[in-house]
């Protein structure tokens, strides 16, 4: 359903989602450019998960399941990064968190301003890429915490991280 025309959905509400999730998104920034200058785990890709988290939760509690599946991506990422100790692999996970990220920022302001397929008018295609190749390097961590299932309480999987980016339009 078109979070727009959903009349459960006031404006209002949008608008403070929006507010708060570019809240969050500025406190990732701040973790990716610390990040950037020292790329070793120290928890900080798993508090990445965790804000961006938020926002999934946030997105799902009023149907923005573009915005929501996405940031299933980038918590899947941030939470899995943190159990790796390859330096080289976490500066590339440093920079396809910021691409996603700005990404997020895009979804979230053309939410804002009305668009609710935001990610399907922008160009995504070299991100998508750059998704499934870390997708491939981390399928070897599992996590509790990245069920795709909350009933099943499985781990993703390779085929349920690509059918996410699939749902995505990626």
């Amino acid at each position: 359903m078109d979070i727009q025309n959903d009349p459960t959905t006031t404006r209002e509400l949008i608008d403070e989602f929006c507010k708060e999730s570019s809240s969050l998104i500025h406190e990732m920034e701040t973790i990716l450019e610390e990040l950037e200058q020292n790329v070793k785990p120290q928890g900080k890709f798993e508090k990445f998960g965790q804000l961006i988290d938020r926002i999934m939760g946030a997105a799902k509690s009023f149907n923005a399941n573009e915005i929501a599946d996405f940031c299933e991506l980038g918590k899947i990422i941030g939470y899995k990064a943190d159990q790796t100790q390859d330096p080289k692999l976490l500066r590339v996970v440093v920079a396809i968190l910021f691409d996603a990220t700005y990404l997020l920022e895009k979804m979230i302001t053309s939410l804002k301003t009305g668009d609710a397929n935001a990610l399907h008018n922008l160009n995504t295609h070299a991100f998508a890429t750059r998704l499934r190749w870390l997708s491939d390097k981390f399928k070897h961590i599992e996590r509790g915490s990245c069920a795709y299932s909350v009933e099943e309480k499985k781990n993703l999987t390779q085929n349920a991280i690509d059918d996410l980016i699939k749902s995505l339009g990626l």
